[in-house]
């Protein structure tokens, strides 16, 4: 079942661009990472997708309705959880929780505990006494406390500590193999690669590559290093090269055996290859005229 699906998908704020011709589908039980830096058209994307802003033109499917025309009915089974999240001042946390449950019509008392153990969130303290990551906190309960159908998660970790990033991804990872379909926005690829099953990548409000994160990250390119001293002023299909001290390290596309050659002329006290990171095949999605942008 296609949980998410755009057509031709297009946001302009006046005459600048915000997302263009996108066409997009996560189905159902999918983890879907949504690659992109500031500015590329993720947040955009994301709140085309909840009916928080209204496209220029195409449209969204969520559950197989309309975004625009079952907007309240679509929110019901989702979890949402904003970049960055603003909470009525003044409120206690356990006081806050209780009203995002109740403006659902739901009783979440044992989930949202059980979500406050596990992130370690005090529900005592005021809303306004709290850390940026403690506020981050909060909001992750909100999203998740009512146990949705589809989780939206716009750079969900910005603001958690290492320890609460793994643990925010143990959750998600459990709900994922419940059922729960997860669509993530981020630029930590590094959290795309690890938890994600598919994804898309956005330039410029469009989306420039899908597909599953395993094929996404296959390239020819190997990744070189070498400790030692040669000569590779005759090699093609170096790129990304880094030199320190005593070591070379580059993207190799080239002969295989013209590299071998160039490396056995020389000094090699080590050597490892290695399939370059979804980070490094990122970047080169990213290059335009040759620069990374």
């Amino acid at each position: 079942m296609e949980i998410i699906k755009t057509t031709n998908l297009t946001k302009y704020y006046g005459k600048s661009r915000g997302i263009i011709d996108l066409n997009l589908t996560v189905t159902q039980g999918e983890f879907f990472g949504f690659i992109g830096p500031n500015g590329a058209g993720k947040s955009t994307t994301i709140r085309t997708l909840l009916g928080l802003i209204s496209p220029t033109s195409g449209n969204a499917m969520i559950f197989g309705k309309n975004v625009a025309q079952k907007k309240e009915s679509i929110l019901q089974d989702i979890g949402y959880l904003p970049s960055e999240a603003l909470f009525y001042p003044g409120m206690k946390v356990k006081d806050l929780l209780k009203l995002s449950a109740d403006l659902r019509k739901k009783n979440c008392t044992a989930e949202s505990k059980l979500l406050c153990e596990r992130l370690q969130l005090d529900t005592s303290r005021k809303i306004d006494a709290l850390s940026f990551g403690n506020r981050k906190k909060v909001a992750i309960v909100c999203a998740l406390q009512h146990r949705p159908k589809l989780l939206v998660l716009d750079e969900p970790t910005s603001g958690l500590d290492p320890l609460m990033q793994k643990e925010f991804f143990d959750i998600l990872r459990e709900r994922n193999k419940e059922g729960t379909t997860i669509f993530i926005s981020s630029h930590v690829l590094s959290e795309i690669q690890r938890n994600c099953t598919c994804a898309a990548i956005i330039r410029d409000g469009r989306i420039i590559a899908c597909d599953s994160v395993e094929i996404l990250s296959k390239t020819s390119a190997k990744r070189i290093t070498v400790h030692g001293i040669v000569n590779l002023k005759s090699l093609d299909g170096i790129r990304d090269r880094k030199d320190s001290e005593d070591s070379i390290s580059f993207l190799y596309s080239g002969d295989m055996d013209s590299l071998l050659r160039a490396l056995s002329s020389g000094q090699v006290n080590d050597l490892t290859i290695t399939e370059p990171d979804l980070e490094e095949v990122f970047l080169h999605y990213y290059k335009k005229d040759g620069d990374a942008v």
